[in-house]
């Protein structure tokens, strides 16, 4: 069969949920991945990877987190294992290990032709469940290290033992550059942090987890509308806190203390040294400040509803930057033989050809998912529609919403078309 109703492009959670919900209404659809189930978290993950949000919020549609430790945080195996469970759970029409190559209409056509590594397909709807971490990011200074000095992205990254004795300079501080330095640290490696603009959070406050505070104050489910900056809301960086060991705050201070070295945002690298930015104190602050604010936001909360709740508590700075974090280094004299560049990714849809719905940075644009290409559909980026969107907690209510608005499109084409032969 080369025809579909619909195909999904991407057999991720995302992909996933948006089959199981087609399946239910009975619409004949195709999953193609590039993999197999889980791979994404299996083999783009460090070995130490774990969720940062509990596990009962994993709650795909039909397939709630199972296990007995819902405000633990799963692992990286068991986060591939409760993705294959869950398409084991409903079996979804999928093919693996196949790549797509394009995805267009012909002028004349309505129909979707999807070319494939495993032949040319069609279809009256296409739904894109790719993601948004296609191409990684590598800042162009890296051309000016020494080839001696190991470069690889975070998503090569697997464990300490990758690399040679020497230091690692970590660049960028997000959640992936948080998690990762912390993860080369404990193994005992000396480590130097580039420090960039992400915000931190709270791992507990106040006898909860913050995330279940969260959750409780409506913040997972704010749809983008109500974002004071929407535009910029997708691409913002993720707050940065850790679910390791069983979850608690990552502190770049108390890393500090403890021997990492930490700059600011890398700049040119020239003669075998690197300039920072003088904006560590800054970075660090503006991220205290982003804890503090979700902590003022939590009392708030807890006042006007009256719930009882542990007392406030408030941080206190380990640790503060001097003049010596701000000066350049010579990489080669300070024994750093690697790098990694924890920078984010580039999203990459050109092969899916429909130029107008994308914007000047070349990301989709959409309404809950659904684009101006009439049967064209996103699903599983952030902010898709919520906070929520893109992760295992509201997955579920954007596949709704997609498979709802594909059962009534059908609904009215064939009344359309009924009412045309007659």
């Amino acid at each position: 069969m080369s025809h579909y109703q619909v195909i999904i492009v991407g057999g991720g959670q995302a992909g996933l949920s948006a089959s199981y919900c087609l399946k239910r209404e009975n619409i004949n659809h195709l999953v193609l991945d590039r993999g197999e189930i889980g791979d994404s978290w299996g083999k783009r993950r460090w070995d130490s990877f774990c969720l940062v949000t509990p596990n009962w919020q994993c709650r795909l549609p039909g397939f709630d987190y199972d296990g007995n430790d819902p405000k633990g945080f799963m692992l990286k195996d068991e986060i591939v294992d409760y993705v294959k469970r869950y398409a084991e759970s409903f079996n979804p029409p999928i093919k693996g290990n196949v790549e797509v190559y394009k995805v267009y209409k012909e002028r004349t056509n309505t129909v979707f032709n999807v070319d494939t590594s495993i032949g040319n397909f069609t279809a009256d709807k296409v739904i894109i469940a790719t993601g948004a971490y296609h191409i990684p990011n590598i800042l162009p200074m890296s051309k000016g290290f020494d080839s001696s000095i190991k470069q690889i992205h975070s998503a090569d990254y697997k464990n300490p033992e990758q690399f040679a004795k020497g230091a690692t300079l970590v660049v960028g501080s997000g959640q992936s550059g948080a998690q990762i330095a912390e993860d080369l640290h404990i193994a005992g490696k000396k480590v130097y942090l580039s420090v960039g603009t992400a915000p931190r959070a709270p791992r507990t406050y106040r006898g909860k987890d913050a995330v279940e505070w969260l959750e409780d104050m409506g913040y997972y489910d704010q749809p983008i509308e109500m974002h004071p900056d929407p535009e910029e809301a997708r691409h913002k960086t993720n707050h940065y806190l850790t679910g390791r060991d069983g979850g608690r705050d990552i502190d770049l201070r108390k890393l500090a203390s403890e021997g990492v070295e930490l700059r600011g945002q890398i700049g040119t690298v020239t003669n075998g040294t690197i300039a920072f930015g003088n904006d560590l104190k800054e970075n660090l602050d503006a991220a205290d400040a982003t804890y503090e604010r979700i902590q003022n936001s939590i009392d708030k909360y807890i006042e006007i509803n009256g719930i009882e709740a542990s007392a406030p508590t408030r941080y206190e700075s380990l640790w503060e930057p001097s003049a010596a974090n701000e000066q350049p280094i010579d990489y080669k004299a300070e024994g750093i033989t690697s790098i990694i560049w924890c920078t984010g990714f580039k999203v990459d849809f050109k092969w899916v050809d429909f130029p107008k719905v994308y914007d000047q940075r070349g990301y989709p644009t959409y309404k809950r998912g659904v684009t101006e290409e009439p049967g064209l559909y996103f699903i599983g980026l952030p902010w898709l529609h919520t906070w929520g969107s893109g992760r295992f907690s509201h997955v579920a209510q954007d596949a709704k919403h997609i498979s709802n608005h594909i059962v009534n499109a059908f609904e009215e084409e064939t009344v359309e078309t009924c009412l045309t032969k007659k």
